[in-house]
């Protein structure tokens, strides 16, 4: 099968959707299992995200009308809530309370309506903005990005400043 970004990119939607299901399932006594769940959905959900602000959607608004400018923005916001909002009240919370559950479901709810909207709206003007070659090259530099150092410092470093936050927030509520 040809590599396509897009292709890569809803497979990891997927994926998402996945542990979430299953953390959903999880009860206050599961500590543990929600701990394990939570840091795989952050090392495929942040790496992903990262990536897609830094390189596919600089490159989709480029060539994007109006619309398309638009959807850039209303994919971008989405990110930032989620990365300066959602996340860190997770991570403010303990893991074996109804706290957590709570807002780890609203944190798959916000990332299932991102995703369904991405795959929807932005996919399909991508489709048409860019080659099936410019795609499979978007996905081995994609592949590439991820193996690399400076992926690697950048996730660290998304970790670090959520659970700063995450700290920050238990303490003022």
């Amino acid at each position: 099968m040809a590599r396509d970004i897009l292709k890569t990119l809803k497979a990891e939607h997927d994926e998402l959707r996945e542990l979430f299901a299953e953390l959903k399932e999880t009860t206050d006594r599961g500590v543990k299992k929600r701990e394990g769940l939570l840091e795989k959905i952050e090392a495929s959900l942040l790496p992903h995200a990262k990536w897609e602000e830094k390189v596919f959607y600089p490159a989709f608004k480029e060539r994007a009308d109006r619309d398309g400018i638009q959807t850039y923005a209303e994919a971008l916001t989405e990110h930032h809530a989620v990365e300066n909002t959602v996340i860190p009240e997770v991570h403010a919370a303990d893991p074996g309370t109804p706290e957590f559950a709570g807002r780890t479901k609203v944190f798959g709810e916000f990332i299932d309506h991102h995703a369904k909207e991405e795959e929807k709206t932005m996919f399909k003007m991508a489709r048409e903005l860019f080659t099936a070659e410019e795609r499979a090259q978007l996905d081995e530099d994609y592949e590439e990005w991820k193996q690399s150092d400076a992926a690697a410092a950048l996730i660290a470093g998304e970790k670090a400043k959520a659970g700063v936050k995450g700290a920050v927030n238990s303490m003022t509520q």
